[in-house]
């Protein structure tokens, strides 16, 4: 198992689970906020196209939770203003 966290919960998964597939099988939703209204978005796409699943990944942000690839100790957490 790879073991990574999401807003400070720890959370394991299978080795090659995206970011995305992670959240949603334990029951997260809320990737980001919008920038004018912190209106919460989440995944529509999941191919990497629409950019709605924009996380922060290890203090990068604008990472796609959909295309993106769980990693040992990796620290993900909502993303705010995008």
């Amino acid at each position: 198992m790879i073991n990574f966290t999401f807003e400070g919960e720890p959370i394991s998964v299978e080795p090659g689970t995206s970011v995305a597939a992670a959240l949603l099988s334990h029951g997260e939703r809320i990737t980001r906020l919008t920038r004018f209204n912190s209106t919460p978005r989440s995944i529509f796409c999941g191919i990497g196209v629409c950019f709605d699943c924009l996380v922060e990944v290890d203090g990068e942000p604008n990472q796609r939770s959909c295309i993106t690839t769980v990693k040992e100790g990796m620290v993900v957490k909502v993303q705010h203003g995008s």
